[in-house]
């Protein structure tokens, strides 16, 4: 049943709650990332990607690579909503022995098509799949896309691939940047400058589109235009708030590396219901 913008925006605030709980139980894990990814996550799982929860193998599918790690919970919290498998299981987020562990692990969970950790590779992943599509199977009909940090791109591994993907003309890959601006040590530009980030993606041969992360209308649209280029990979720079829709861990790099505790996830939580008090509880059905 395809949902409408409205119905995935439900989703995405869901989503955000759930990765609350996840990470408030769990005592370990990353914050910001993950609320931040929230929208465009739910627009992957509800309306970008083709695929189909109750079979994870399904041959047809879409493939979905996240580079950037350590923002799993979000993908969790996605698939959890889409049904490949019980919303209850997101409470075993990092617990000894649990299919959803900190980091995505391929062989732990159907539908986790990599094991990412060690940043920079899943550009590398995502590039050598989309050219067996292209160029082995040759088959027009699947996509491949990839999640990227944007402090990850001072991985030297993510240019390598960028290049080989613009050398070969990769049209089926599609890979997102989460474009928040920080990462564990401070401001993404403190760290290691990345701007003219659109300037430098082009000049490996790529169509570039920019958006804002949060419209959940502008992230769908981008990707049915990637889709529609045939001849080069397509990059979609997605401007996100880090820790999007808890005020206090908005923009906050701290944040970035660091879970809530009991108190901090109820503020959160009551922040997420109310949309940061804009409706009542009677209205946000708490």
């Amino acid at each position: 049943m395809q949902l409408t913008i409205s119905q995935i925006e439900q989703k995405a605030a869901k989503i955000r709650e759930h990765i609350i709980r996840m990470l408030e139980n769990a005592g370990s894990g990353h914050s910001a990332g993950p609320l931040g990814l929230a929208d465009i996550f739910a627009a992957l799982y509800f309306s970008i990607l083709n695929h189909r929860p109750d079979e994870p193998d399904w041959p047809d599918r879409d493939v979905f690579f996240l580079s950037n790690g350590h923002t799993v919970p979000v993908q969790y919290a996605a698939m959890a909503e889409s049904g490949y498998f019980e919303i209850d299981e997101l409470m075993t987020l990092r617990d000894m022995g649990t299919r959803l562990q900190g980091h995505p692990e391929r062989q732990a969970l159907p539908g986790i098509e990599s094991t990412s950790g060690p940043l920079g590779s899943g550009l590398s992943q995502a590039a050598g799949y989309a050219y067996t599509l292209q160029y082995i199977d040759k088959n027009p009909h699947r996509f491949v896309y990839v999640m990227m940090g944007d402090g990850e791109l001072d991985e030297g591994n993510i240019w390598e691939a960028a290049m080989f993907a613009g050398k070969y003309k990769l049209s089926q890959l599609v890979g997102f940047i989460d474009r928040n601006n920080i990462q564990i040590d401070g401001s993404t530009e403190d760290v290691m400058p990345l701007e003219d980030l659109k300037a430098k993606w082009e000049a490996f041969g790529w169509h570039v589109i920019e958006i804002d992360g949060h419209n959940v209308e502008r992230v769908i649209d981008a990707a049915s235009e990637a889709r529609a280029v045939t001849t080069r990979p397509t990059v979609i720079i997605a401007h996100t708030i880090p820790g999007k829709g808890v005020d206090f861990m908005e923009y906050d790099y701290r944040w970035h590396g660091m879970p809530p505790n009991s108190d901090q996830a109820k503020e959160a939580l009551e922040k997420l219901r109310t949309l940061d008090g804009k409706i009542t509880h009677e209205g946000a059905g708490v």
